[in-house]
């Protein structure tokens, strides 16, 4: 282990990830909500708002890393924090566990979100492909020129 390394650092470290995962799970649900709702301006409101959240957290997640890479580059957390004095120990298990438990939260968030996203997606296709069978499939601009399916953005103007 490092000889910089230090207990306060790391509780400080783990502590800020552990709420940034909270405050990110928080803005995520907004953003679902947006998704939902058709809000759009909000959506990019919330997305530059997570982005914002997520280099923060690969600042702290770098400097974590940091402190427990050593000499030993395999050790494990676990590893690293037996040296420390027993109510230290189980205080960086606890805050370890905690941030581990909000990072498999935050997995899950992201996966059924974009479970619904895909569906979503999908749908928009095959509503497409049933209302308009003699175009293939294929997607065309407003001047005629085929673009790809992948449905980012998309405007159906419905005047006829």
């Amino acid at each position: 282990m490092k000889e910089t390394w230090q207990y306060e650092n790391c509780v400080t470290i783990l502590s800020g990830e552990i709420e940034l995962l909270k405050e990110i799970s928080s803005v995520h649900d907004k953003v679902r909500q947006a998704v939902m709702n058709r809000e759009w301006a909000d959506f990019d409101e919330r997305t530059n708002e997570l982005n914002r959240l997520g280099e923060e957290f690969v600042r702290l997640e770098n400097e974590r890393l940091m402190l427990f890479s050593g000499e030993d580059e395999e050790r494990s957390f676990y590893d690293s924090i037996m040296e420390l004095p027993q109510e230290q120990r189980l205080e960086l298990s606890q805050l370890y566990r905690e941030l581990k438990m909000e990072t498999l939260k935050m997995r899950a968030l992201n996966e059924t979100f974009l479970d619904y996203l895909n569906e979503a997606k999908s749908l928009a296709a095959s509503y497409l492909e049933a209302i308009y069978p003699s175009r293939g499939g294929q997607l065309y601009t407003s001047k005629g020129s085929r673009v790809t399916q992948d449905l980012r953005s998309m405007v159906i103007n419905n005047s006829f």
